[in-house]
């Protein structure tokens, strides 16, 4: 079950990590808004050429995965639900997707793939779907994954989507993951192919049933400064049929949990960031993290 948020506390609100590089990530910049409180509009705004604002009013019921051009920012309107159904980032750039709820999902919630880049997904719930919450594959890059909390759910981020892809993989797959709340999320929270260096930091991990983070694949991974509260398995190499890859671990906070498995080094982070003190980030991300916690 998951637990119970305490009151609001403001959190920063400014893009961080890899979706800042490749010339940034603005989405739709200064666009005029547009809103739009069913599955009909929802979906011609998505895939609608040029640059747009979409605002997402009410709860939008929908199915299958619904295809966001390049250039769009969402936001969720206060209380902005999307269920059954999940956005998908292929081959565009230049994407922002905050303040929504998703759930009940039928494929993933968010997908990014097909070297589709500069990706920020910031501040929105998952629960209750049927594969990826936000998963990232097949060759995408710069994609900055923050703010987010994710419950009752199982397969929350993959990061790679199979281990015969290396090809088109390798180089890329670089993304950045801060402040999420995996709030007893069971597994890949992230599980990481390929990509190096991938940064995990001030993340806050509860009761996560199956692993925390994975790194497979030589994939380089960088957990930094997270706190890990009732995780029997906070991280590791390799997974399943995967190989392993690389982690480094630093600066982390246990609380009934060991330290994990580490080994090899990692890429070095080519952006700045500030990272809060590991034994302050539960009460930093419970307090911030998820949809409705900022205004948009």
């Amino acid at each position: 079950m998951p637990s119970d948020p305490p009151p609001s506390v403001p959190p920063p609100t400014g893009l961080v990590g890899w979706a800042t590089q490749n010339g940034g990530t603005t989405g739709g910049g200064g666009a005029p808004a547009t809103t739009v409180s069913n599955a009909s509009a929802l979906t011609s705004a998505l895939n609608a050429t040029g640059a747009a604002v979409i605002r997402v009013s009410g709860t939008i019921s929908c199915s299958g995965m619904l295809r966001v051009r390049s250039n769009k920012t969402i936001l969720g309107n206060s209380g902005a639900t999307i269920v059954g159904c999940g956005l998908n980032v292929s081959g565009d750039r230049n994407v922002i997707v905050r303040n929504l709820t998703f759930r009940d999902w039928n494929d993933d919630a968010i997908n990014v793939q097909e070297s589709a880049t500069n990706v920020w997904i910031d501040h929105n719930t998952f629960s209750n779907g049927y594969d990826g919450a936000v998963d990232i594959k097949r060759g995408s890059d710069f994609v900055t994954v923050s703010w987010n909390r994710v419950f009752n759910h199982d397969k929350t981020m993959l990061l790679g989507h199979s281990d015969d892809n290396g090809a088109q993989d390798t180089g890329h797959l670089r993304v950045t993951y801060h402040h999420n709340w995996f709030d007893g999320s069971r597994q890949r929270n992230p599980r990481v192919r390929f990509g190096n260096p991938v940064h995990v930091y001030n993340n806050y991990y509860r009761a996560n049933g199956g692993y925390g983070v994975a790194s497979t694949e030589n994939a380089g991974v960088l957990v930094e400064g997270n706190y890990f509260e009732n995780v029997n398995d906070t991280y590791h190499l390799g997974e399943a049929d995967s190989g392993p890859g690389r982690l480094v671990a630093r600066n982390n906070h246990f609380v009934n949990s060991p330290a994990g498995q580490t080994g090899g080094s990692v890429a070095s982070i080519p952006y700045s960031y500030q990272l809060d003190t590991a034994s302050t980030v539960k009460s930093i991300v419970t307090g911030g993290a998820g949809a409705g916690r900022i205004t948009v």
